[in-house]
């Protein structure tokens, strides 16, 4: 929906005042007063408009519900806020800001890429707490509370006739509780269509849950070993499998990609600035690839305000006033308003290890139809 909007956006607005910025880090108040009016500074500097500079700072102000650390892309045309997008995690890369008809938006894009759309199940013997979320986003998309049987739900240990009747009657009680869970799971995963179904909590909860979940549910789920529901409970572990989760299936996602790109002796594929041009021309492009490192090359292109919205030089403009902009941007624009889908190969590096040295990857992409043979 958000790329819907922006499309929309990009395809139809004139002068537009972007920022791509840190999201609030705790400080004290006057530690935040100093850096805001810095920023004011250096969005003047910039040129971006009075009347901007105000709304951006009275944005800001507001804050988001995210924890440190975490980053904000704002976008202003004509005055107005049109897009307002907070996301969990540091900021990827140096702050961004400016004024013009053709806005930064690799840095949103790249967060978007990294996306996806879950289902969090934290159960117990009771029922469960199902959260609908997009990762990365500061608030869930919905919450479900599945409220199953609280009466007789341990186990007794004592002795006596009615000892194996009792026994028998918690565990009744349990599978009857899970099954309701379960049902609650595979209508939610029906309608909203997730990449992945997180399930922790309860051991025999969890086991009972997973045994009675749908098939189009199933392979979808990451089993997490950790009670989550539990008083001081702790999340670390819960958090990790999501994130370890999430950068598989980017890699996956990419790895697809570029498969896809060689196949057929690359006829499938488009490599290198010229050709992927020419590609996005045509409307050809299915899956845009971009090194993340492009963005801060000296490699430019010029971006055009109507149809094929990018071309290398003003004889391949088609009579179009282009604006000459970094290479990565207008192949992302391009991208964007042809429909293509943007992937970023990102280098994630180990806190503390040194980020080897490696030539920036050219542009690439997989087509919706093969190339003519040369």
């Amino acid at each position: 929906m958000r790329t819907a909007e922006l499309r929309t956006t990009l395809a139809e607005r004139g002068g537009c005042t972007w920022l791509y910025t840190d999201g609030p880090t705790g400080e004290p108040p006057g530690a935040i007063e100093t850096r805001m009016r810095s920023l004011a500074a250096r969005l003047d500097d910039a040129g971006v408009p009075a009347d901007d500079v105000g709304t951006v700072l009275s944005v800001l102000d507001t804050g988001t519900e995210l924890p440190a650390p975490s980053a904000r892309w704002l976008l202003l045309c004509d005055g107005r806020v049109v897009f307002d997008e907070a996301f969990g995690g540091p900021r990827n890369g140096p702050e961004r800001y400016g004024h013009g008809r053709y806005p930064q938006i690799i840095p949103l894009l790249r967060h978007i890429a990294a996306e996806r759309l879950i289902v969090i199940v934290e159960t117990d013997r009771e029922g469960a707490q199902i959260t609908v979320a997009r990762a990365g986003q500061s608030t869930p998309e919905q919450t479900h509370s599945v409220e199953g049987e609280d009466q007789q739900l341990t186990k007794v240990q004592a002795g006596g006739w009615s000892h194996a009747r009792f026994q028998r009657h918690a565990e009744q009680v349990w599978q009857q509780n899970q099954s309701e869970v379960a049902e609650a799971v595979d209508r939610i995963v029906r309608e909203h269509r997730p990449d992945h179904v997180f399930v922790s909590g309860d051991v025999r909860a969890r086991q009972l849950l997973l045994e009675r979940l749908g098939r189009h549910v199933s392979p979808l789920v990451v089993e997490v070993d950790a009670e989550t529901r539990a008083p001081g409970a702790d999340d670390t572990a819960f958090e990790e499998a999501i994130e370890k989760t999430l950068e598989g299936a980017r890699r996956h996602d990419l790895a697809e990609a570029q498969d896809r790109a060689a196949t057929d002796d690359a006829a499938s594929g488009a490599s290198g600035t010229e050709a992927v041009v020419s590609a996005l021309q045509q409307g050809q492009v299915r899956t845009l690839m971009l090194d993340a490192r492009m963005q801060d090359a000296d490699e430019t292109l010029l971006a055009l305000p109507g149809e094929p919205w990018v071309a290398i030089t003003r004889s391949d403009a088609y009579g179009a006033d282009g604006t000459e902009v970094n290479a990565a941007e207008a192949l992302a624009r391009a991208a964007l308003l042809t429909d293509a889908r943007v992937l970023f190969v990102e280098e994630r590096v180990p806190e503390g290890e040194e980020r080897p040295e490696r030539p920036i990857a050219p542009a690439s992409a997989s087509l919706r139809w093969e190339r003519e043979p040369t």
